[in-house]
């Protein structure tokens, strides 16, 4: 029997004009209500041209890669709470 599940993943980003900064804050929530966040800024460099939707890019891709890393370990946690024994996963 095959099962399609939807988890949904939010994404905020917030842009600081004047300090040249990006934060982007990822909420993922599963139906279970299992919630995981994530966060990841990015600064623009004063000698480069101002192009927010890179710095968009760049902080939501650090978020979602900071996201992932919180993922796996509340996953550790759960695998290590299922078997009684400590759990560590590639990364």
């Amino acid at each position: 029997m095959c099962a399609t599940k939807q988890w949904s993943i939010t994404v905020e980003i917030d842009e600081d004009e004047d300090e040249d900064s990006t934060l982007a804050h990822l909420t993922l929530s599963t139906p279970a209500g299992h919630v995981v966040t994530g966060v990841g800024q990015a600064q623009r460099n004063p000698h480069d041209p101002r192009v927010p939707e890179i710095g968009d890019e760049l902080a939501v891709a650090r978020a979602l890669r900071n996201l992932a890393e919180r993922l796996l370990h509340t996953t550790e946690k759960d695998i290590s709470g299922a078997t009684g024994e400590q759990a560590h996963l590639h990364r």
